[in-house]
């Protein structure tokens, strides 16, 4: 049986979020020999030469802007043109943005095309563009990225291919202590640390987990929060705005504003509790990467992390935007720390189940049954 040939297509040469960070980890773990991968990256950046020193057949077509369609439709033809003379099976939109591109790639080339439906679709435009667009299926990241996805017309046959997280990279028995890392970090020595890790952006709800600090402080004032992550270019008032709120509540020296953090590990390592206060999450690979590294956490009650946690077993749940029931959360641990020691435990075991290399290898397994459902 020959071994089938299929074209991504990426429309970024840079990890700016969790979609990239799957690429990433597909070129890493995805080469047990089921499917030859062939890529194309629509713009430049380091993940071009990264693909490249890993052995995968890489090309460079500059697409430019949405709004640039002589360019656009050039680089269609290209990826048309260069599925037909790889005899490739399959072209592989990465995120609704490459769909554009690889969905009448496909058309041209005549072969099928499918994507990862990496965000929650939306009523707008452009997912709607995207799923207009001629595919054998949709891969989809979490059931409720699913039933988003089901209310853009036209349905597509969707396949459920759960994240990963590097695990090895957050593993707490070859990490140092928490003590060491707070250390290390210059963090304070003592008291409890939580903290939250994630850009800059409204939906990641860091605004509400500072209104819900001083709930907290009022039981336990020896804590901190830290808040790893850089601004978001589209929110360029944000960070500003989170300052104005912390100083308007006197948590000045309370809340430390860490900044984008290469070494994201070390940082949650040093954390006592993590919170992810995001606004219906797609999934929330750092939700795992903090279960992994044996943290007792707090997490949104929608979307990915409610697919992912249960409970009082391996974290807790708090509804977005609702800053009272966030410091109830945190306040249950900080009460019962059997609790926050039980749900650490189970968190590290839950987390075991999101390993890279089983996310790649369901990949791989989604695509080839979409392949064979021709």
């Amino acid at each position: 049986m020959t071994t089938p040939r299929v074209l991504l297509v990426m429309p970024l040469g840079e990890q700016l979020g969790g979609g990239e960070m799957m690429f990433r980890q597909l070129l890493q773990h995805g080469r047990d020999g089921r499917i030859e991968w062939i890529v194309v990256f629509t713009r430049g950046g380091p993940m071009v030469d990264e693909a490249r020193a890993l052995g995968f057949e890489t090309y460079l077509l500059p697409a430019g802007r949405l709004r640039q369609l002589g360019r656009r439709w050039s680089v269609v033809r290209a990826i048309a043109r260069l599925a037909r003379e790889r005899k490739v099976s399959m072209i592989f939109g990465w995120m609704v943005a490459s769909q554009t591109m690889a969905g009448p790639a496909a058309w041209l080339a005549g072969v099928p095309a499918a994507w990862y439906q990496v965000g929650l679709a939306g009523p707008d435009w452009f997912d709607r563009l995207g799923t207009l667009f001629p595919a054998r299926g949709i891969l989809v990241l979490s059931r409720d990225c699913a039933a988003a996805q089901a209310r853009v017309w036209p349905n597509r046959p969707q396949r459920l291919v759960y994240p990963g997280a590097s695990l090895e990279r957050f593993d707490a028995a070859r990490a140092e202590s928490p003590a060491e890392a707070r250390a290390a970090l210059g963090l304070p020595p003592t008291g409890t640390l939580i903290g939250i890790v994630g850009r800059l952006q409204r939906w990641k709800g860091i605004h509400v987990l500072i209104d819900a600090l001083p709930s907290v402080r009022a039981r336990y004032p020896e804590v901190h929060l830290v808040v790893v992550g850089g601004p978001h270019e589209p929110e360029p008032d944000y960070p500003a705005a989170l300052r104005a709120q912390v100083a308007r509540l006197g948590l000045g020296d309370v809340v430390i504003f860490a900044g984008f953090q290469a070494d994201a590990p070390r940082w949650m390592q040093a954390m006592d509790i993590i919170v992810h206060a995001s606004d219906r999450e797609p999934f929330g690979i750092v939700v795992i990467e903090a279960m992994a590294l044996g943290k007792p956490v707090v997490a949104g009650a929608a979307g990915g992390p409610a697919e992912v946690i249960t409970p009082g077993v391996d974290g807790l749940l708090a509804p977005f935007g609702d800053a009272k029931a966030l410091a109830q959360a945190l306040l249950r641990y900080l009460d019962d720390p059997a609790l926050a020691a039980r749900c650490a435990v189970g968190a590290a075991r839950r987390a075991r189940d999101f390993s890279a290399t089983r996310y790649a290898s369901a990949f791989t397994d989604a695509v080839l049954d979409l392949l064979a459902r021709g």
